[in-house]
């Protein structure tokens, strides 16, 4: 069954969250329909292995299918993307790269190919952030010359400031190919509410080298299980110029089975219901203490700082100390505790990073 999460959208782009990194093997296995504008249409099953790994500044997803086709013929499909930037520089600045590989081939011997690089500058504060990049692209076909093409990208991205893990994001990237230029416009949004995943997109195809298009689509996901997942995804995709790829319409259902249990937000009703962390006030400053017994090293990082970890100082007995320089609101936040160990501390509530962990919630009122 066709992905249509892409990368949590360049996750790393848009803040990753704790700099521990997670790996998220996984095995989808689905039915489903294609229809292309003509009015041709089939029916398939897929098995979809996915891969991905992310930690501070990297973030690798891998995925493929093998589909069914009418006929007794199969089909594969692949892609991989890497996305790696740079520490935060000054005012929040930070280089990125991506790159993109992806192909398809079919039982009678046709394939495609394609290949996607970008250097990207962004410039982010705790919840948004926009980036400006531009690279190279690849297209090739059987028995066809290959293609090139200059690929630019303006993007920006938003989190809302209230608990749950929800982003929204834009997109504007002209491409100019040998014979003319093309710019796609696109928009969507992703959130999650506990066991319930979900994202949806729209996009356009600005050009005048061919007929401008549109497209729309929709992914839910939903955990009835740590680690199993039934999905639903429709609705439409543009046509890929540098695997000739066309227009079409799909409707998929299916299992996936994840390799790494996902936390699922439960409560115990005979537990005192958490509450965020609230920071006390020091002059122009905030402070927060945690008490850990034994422990050689505390840190703090919260999506104020990018998740970098910012040590603390200890106090007398096993108190850990550390002030903050924050505005109103509601951030995210996690301990590394001697250097290993992203925690949260007890009775802090918690919420999901997106990436199968837990962070806890900082308010200041």
């Amino acid at each position: 069954m066709q992905r249509l999460l892409l990368l949590v959208v360049c996750a790393a782009g848009f803040g990753l969250g704790p700099a521990t990194a997670q790996t998220r093997p996984s095995l989808g296995l689905g039915v489903g329909t294609v229809r292309y504008g003509g009015g041709t249409s089939f029916s398939s099953a897929a098995v979809s292995p996915a891969f991905q790994y992310a930690s501070g500044i990297l973030l690798a997803d891998v995925s493929g299918s093998f589909a069914s086709l009418p006929d007794a013929a199969w089909s594969s499909q692949g892609r991989g993307d890497l996305w790696v930037a740079s520490p935060a520089m000054a005012d929040r600045w930070r280089i990125g790269v991506e790159a993109i590989a992806s192909g398809t081939r079919r039982t009678a011997g046709a394939w495609t190919a394609a290949a996607h690089g970008i250097g990207e500058l962004l410039w982010s504060q705790a919840r948004w952030g926009v980036g400006l990049g531009a690279g190279p692209s690849v297209g090739w076909i059987a028995h066809t010359p290959s293609i090139s093409a200059l690929h630019v990208r303006a993007r920006a991205w938003w989190r809302p400031a209230a608990p749950g893990a929800s982003e929204w994001q834009a997109s504007i990237e002209p491409t100019r190919f040998p014979n003319g230029w093309f710019t796609d416009v696109s928009a969507g949004v992703t959130l999650e509410r506990g066991p319930l995943v979900a994202s949806f997109g729209a996009a356009g195809r600005l050009s005048d080298i061919s007929e401008s298009t549109g497209a729309g689509s929709g992914f839910v996901q939903l955990f009835v299980s740590p680690s199993v997942s039934l999905e639903l995804a429709g609705g439409s995709y543009l046509t890929d110029p540098y695997q000739g790829l066309p227009r079409a319409g799909f409707l998929a259902f299916g299992v996936r089975l994840h390799g790494t249990r996902r936390a699922l937000p439960a409560r115990d009703p005979s537990l005192p219901r958490r509450a965020a962390l609230v920071p006390a006030s020091r002059g122009d400053s905030l402070v927060v203490r945690f008490r850990f017994d034994r422990v050689r090293s505390v840190a703090i990082a919260g999506d104020w700082n990018e998740w970098h970890a910012i040590p603390l100082r200890p106090l007398d007995g096993d108190l850990w100390e550390g002030t903050l320089a924050l505005r109103r609101g509601i951030y995210h936040f996690n301990l590394l505790v001697d250097g290993n160990d992203w925690v949260v501390p007890r009775g802090v509530a918690t919420v999901s990073d997106g990436l199968g962990g837990m962070v806890g919630v900082l308010l200041v009122p």
